[in-house]
């Protein structure tokens, strides 16, 4: 876990390098924790008009999938660096389980995250009885694989400003009654320690058959050690 904020960049060439490590067999997996400055993303599918207030934050370039985002302070940024070689090469499986640790680490705090066909990451139903259909994304997915080893990965909103959303369009997705939302948004009174520790549960739930290191230590680790100094 890293302190602080870490510069997205930075960020990007510590995971582009354990990832390499990991392929090659010089390193273990790992899940790194972040919190990141205010800034947008765009991914490999991103599409320019997207980016609505361009001047805003900084914008950068991203080999994740998927289309614009935000990052910034008080969303949780989980970086997963895991050998897919193990998990039967399937991406596809890949990313559902990674859906799925972010739905049970919202059902920690009693929420209910679910997915979505053709829109990528999890959603909460607000939809109040006899009302307008309203559903607010509460986590993003976007992940790289290289040399079957993954990297980038979830952003789990616990506290952010979710007026910073609206320099872009999330994810691509502009359509009557969705939107964004955090934990704290929907009234939960939810750390970033809370989150973190939630987080570290249902991983080992969702991954521990394949993922429990050697020595029996939980994969969930520091900032990675052989890229420590980039951050």
């Amino acid at each position: 876990m890293s302190g602080g904020f870490t510069p997205y960049p930075a960020a990007c060439a510590a995971m582009a390098a354990r990832a390499a490590a990991v392929a090659a067999g010089e390193a273990p997996e790992c899940v790194w924790l972040v919190e990141h400055p205010p800034l947008y993303t765009a991914g490999v599918s991103a599409d320019d008009t997207d980016l609505v207030a361009p001047g805003r934050f900084p914008v950068f370039k991203s080999e994740r999938g998927g289309q614009f985002t935000y990052h910034g302070p008080g969303q949780r940024v989980a970086y997963p660096i895991m050998d897919l070689r193990l998990r039967g090469r399937d991406v596809r499986a890949f990313v559902r389980d990674v859906e799925a640790w972010a739905i049970k680490t919202l059902a920690a705090f009693n929420v209910r995250g679910e997915r979505r066909d053709g829109r990528v990451g999890v959603w909460v139903d607000r939809t109040q009885p006899g009302g307008a259909m309203r559903e607010d994304k509460i986590a993003a997915i976007g992940v790289r694989i290289r040399k079957w080893v993954s990297f980038h990965g979830l952003s789990l909103n616990v506290e952010p400003d979710l007026a910073h959303f609206d320099g872009i369009v999330p994810c691509g997705i502009s359509e009557p009654g969705l939107g964004v939302t955090s934990l704290v948004d929907l009234g939960l009174p939810v750390s970033m320690g809370d989150a973190d520790a939630a987080l570290r549960r249902s991983f080992e739930t969702v991954f521990a058959r394949a993922t429990i290191e050697a020595d029996d230590q939980a994969l969930l680790c520091e900032t990675p050690r052989d890229v420590s100094k980039a951050i």
